[in-house]
């Protein structure tokens, strides 16, 4: 028996793909000036087709499409034939700065989603006080 429903897994997962897009572009900006240094990106698509895969669902007819349990990795890939500068560097600071406000975003969401849940946990435990 699951104490916490697969909800907590999904935000998890979210979260851990949030920190990992920081990491990625946070380092990205830090090496804007670093010669022949080529942009990396967390690939989305390959995480979300992860995440669809690890959907769980009760059948309640054999006709019912099954879900497979399973874990997501998002994968980083470095971006190739970009040039930015004069000395080979890949990365867009202005679409960089864009990244770190859409995943800021995305974080916030997560974990007020998250703390959503905490929440109605807690009022489960008191008793609905």
């Amino acid at each position: 028996m699951n104490l916490f429903s697969s909800t907590f897994n999904v935000l998890e997962a979210g979260l851990n793909y949030s920190s990992l897009k920081q990491k990625i572009t946070s380092q990205n900006i830090a090496n804007i000036d670093t010669p022949n240094y080529k942009a990396k990106e967390v690939s989305f698509n390959q995480h979300f087709q992860n995440a669809l895969h690890n959907l769980e669902a009760n059948r309640t007819d054999p006709r019912h499409f099954t879900f497979s349990n399973g874990s997501s990795h998002p994968t980083v890939i470095q971006k190739k034939n970009f040039q930015y500068n004069h000395n080979g560097n890949g990365v867009d600071l202005d679409k960089e700065m864009t990244e770190l406000a859409k995943n800021q975003i995305y974080f916030n969401a997560l974990s007020d989603r998250m703390n959503g849940k905490f929440n109605s946990l807690k009022s489960v435990i008191r008793g609905g006080k």
